[in-house]
């Protein structure tokens, strides 16, 4: 089966074709000539990654996947959330978005927070949605230099390692992509 991944997060790409393996061919947005800067304007992981996949479906007419995932910390009533990726500015700066969050977690006690990762499904033309989740701790400081985005402030339930200190293939194990990718793929045999 192939299906096209609506996005142009090359580490995304990477991290679903280690997880997918052969079972799916992916194919990213480049391969079907697809240039555009999909736009996510919904207020929720559910709306962006939805947004995402009509565009690719609307466009080009061909089976997808998208997702949008957040960073939800309790202290901060689930922010960053859906702004995870522009928490600091519009820039989509990684280091300034950890910066941030790091200042706004001073003094906070409860250090409780997920990832959060919504795919959403068009095949055929029909939309299905599933989700994955990893709880975990935000660290006090910034902890390897693996991984991307908030990894290095990370450290998932159960590990007292950061997502930033795992190999690809450890935090592909556990990580919400995988879960919501393993939920992909129960939902694609189901639809079979």
């Amino acid at each position: 089966m192939t299906l096209v991944f609506a996005t142009n997060n090359a580490h995304k790409l990477e991290e679903a074709r280690l997880i997918l393996g052969a079972r799916i061919q992916i194919k990213s947005l480049q391969d079907i000539g697809c240039h555009a800067d999909i736009p996510e304007t919904s207020d929720t992981l559910e709306g962006n990654s939805l947004q995402k996949a009509k565009y690719v479906w609307e466009h080009y007419g061909i089976d997808c996947f998208a997702d949008d995932t957040g960073l939800e910390v309790e202290a901060l009533h689930g922010a960053p959330g859906v702004l995870s990726a522009r928490y600091a500015s519009e820039a989509h700066d990684s280091a300034a978005n950890r910066k941030k969050l790091l200042e706004s977690m001073c003094g906070k006690s409860n250090r409780n927070a997920q990832f959060r990762t919504v795919i959403t499904l068009i095949k055929g033309g029909e939309a299905e949605q599933v989700e994955g989740i990893v709880k975990g701790n935000i660290a006090s400081k910034e902890t390897g230099s693996g991984g991307f985005g908030y990894d290095s402030l990370f450290i998932p339930q159960g590990y007292d390692r950061s997502f930033g200190e795992m190999t690809a293939e450890e935090k592909a194990a556990i990580s919400h992509r995988k879960r919501a990718l393993e939920e992909l793929c129960k939902l694609l045999q189901s639809t079979k």
